[in-house]
């Protein structure tokens, strides 16, 4: 029949959840340590828990040796001759047990010194008992009792064991009172001094996953597969299905009916937000539909070995696309896997215009080329900032005319001299090209029309109102004057 002693360190052993031999071994240890500090000795001391009378005895250990030569350390060592006359059968390499007084010796703060170390081997024990039940459950979801709160962190009771949720674990929207029963992830089992502290998350994506396996019998027997989620807790979740039968809408099972079944999930996650997203192996196509509720315009493939994406939306979706703080876009990437670049249609327009601007090298060309202008007058034009050809060909009259120095006999010479030399220029490109070149004298000619065509445009250009009173004059024959231009405009209306 066991002892009370043992019986107890049995119950001991059951509450905690280890072995009993664990506590036994914390007993006879914390004997040893009583033993040693009572008789201040350095020999190898041994303890042993007798299980039906409860007595512990306490004996020094001495190893055999043959000769005394052999012995390095009396208290440790012994010789085959004067062992035998202890025990006849000891042989050499045996060990002589040599029994010490602890019964009626023992004081207080032995009793004091043993039951500390009996705490800290059965503490010790339970750790490595909490580990080993927990380190091979990470991800799986618990039902879990509010505790207590401490701080920012909720401490839960799993059974077995307490778990911590950190604040960074835990979802902005949910609040916990003690005694509250929630479902939680095991998300780690860190091994402390203090001890095993296994971290729980209500954060963690998994979360989302069990739910929808509860709640979706198609996702419980694999009709339809989870093929990525993305989160942020208290905010979005974003999560991609599949399904593998072809008369199995992926999304509308788990959307349920109503929505019943996604509403149902929701409740539990406290009113987060919800994305069903139906799963492409085109990468293309799944990021038109993971940025949703945004239309897209067009998606682009920038580096395939990077998983670079360029999403082009309507500039009135921009800010959808983005989402609040970016979240929208910062979710699908996630889901996707890619990295993702989201630009409106009038960004994209201008950045088009800015490699074309970039491949156009401009020409300039010197004033000095244009021959017709005088030395005098291309020192005016340097005064007023005009260096080339191009720059004077884009001015308009009234611009000329503004320059100090300028009048308008001056501009009309400047109009025939530029137009000239860019008439020059394309004579001297169909001529390159080989085509058929008109003889000089009308070459000369052809040029001469250009050039009044191309000076009465500039004349007329530089003062509308005064070009249609010289046209109303001119079919009047009536000098244009101030007073006589309205009468003649009304005589030729009668």
């Amino acid at each position: 029949m066991a002892s009370e002693l043992y019986n107890t360190i049995d119950a001991l052993s059951r509450e905690k959840g280890i072995d009993p031999q664990i506590v036994v071994s914390a007993v006879e240890d914390a004997i040893v340590v009583a033993t040693r500090k009572y008789y201040k000795t350095q020999e190898n001391l041994r303890a042993q828990l007798d299980k039906d009378t409860g007595k512990i005895r306490a004996f020094a250990i001495r190893t055999v040796v043959e000769t005394p030569e052999q012995v390095e350390d009396p208290l440790l060592q012994i010789t085959l001759e004067d062992a035998r006359k202890v025990d006849p059968s000891l042989e050499v390499g045996g060990e002589l047990q040599i029994p010490k007084e602890t019964e009626g010796i023992l004081g207080r703060i032995a009793a004091q010194l043993a039951k500390q170390v009996i705490f800290q081997k059965v503490r010790e024990a339970e750790r490595d008992t909490v580990y080993n039940e927990y380190i091979g459950r990470v991800g799986e979801i618990v039902n879990a009792t509010v505790k207590r709160i401490e701080g920012p962190d909720v401490i839960f009771d799993l059974g077995k064991a307490e778990s911590r949720m950190p604040r960074k674990e835990q979802s902005r929207l949910e609040s916990f009172a003690i005694g509250e029963r929630v479902r939680v992830i095991i998300a780690r089992v860190e091994k402390a001094a203090k001890g095993p502290a296994v971290v729980v998350s209500r954060a963690a994506p998994e979360l989302v996953q069990h739910l929808f396996q509860t709640e979706v019998p198609e996702i419980y027997d694999g009709t339809v597969v989870i093929r990525a989620i993305a989160r942020e807790a208290g905010e979005r979740t974003k999560i991609a299905v599949m399904s593998k039968d072809k008369d199995v809408d992926a999304v509308g099972a788990c959307v349920g009916m109503k929505g019943m079944r996604v509403q149902s999930i929701i409740r539990e996650l406290r009113g987060e937000k919800i994305d069903i997203i139906e799963y492409h192996e085109d990468a293309v196509t799944f990021a038109e539909k993971a940025l949703q509720p945004a239309k897209v315009s067009r998606v682009t493939i920038v580096d395939s070995a990077d998983k670079h994406l360029e999403v082009v939306v309507d500039d009135s979706q921009l800010s959808l696309a983005i989402g609040k703080k970016g979240q929208n876009v910062r979710l699908a990437a996630k889901l996707l896997g890619w990295k993702i670049d989201i630009k409106s249609e009038e960004e994209k327009r201008q950045e088009v215009e800015q490699q074309m601007s970039a491949l156009v090298t401009p020409t300039t060309t010197p004033l000095e080329s244009v021959t017709g202008l005088g030395e005098g007058l291309i020192e005016k034009l340097g005064a007023a900032g005009i260096t080339s050809v191009e720059a004077l060909a884009d001015m308009t009259p009234e611009q000329l005319e503004a320059i100090e120095g300028i009048g308008p006999k001056t501009v009309e010479k400047i109009s025939l001299a530029v137009n000239n030399y860019f008439s020059g220029l394309e004579g001297g490109e169909i001529a390159a090209e080989g085509e058929a070149v008109t003889p000089a004298a009308e070459g000369q000619e052809a040029a001469s029309e250009d050039v009044a065509a191309a000076t009465d445009e500039v004349v007329a250009s530089s003062d509308e109102t005064r070009t249609d009173e010289a046209e109303l004059a001119g079919a009047e024959g009536v000098p244009l004057t101030e007073e006589a231009s309205p009468e003649a405009a009304s005589s030729e209306e009668k």
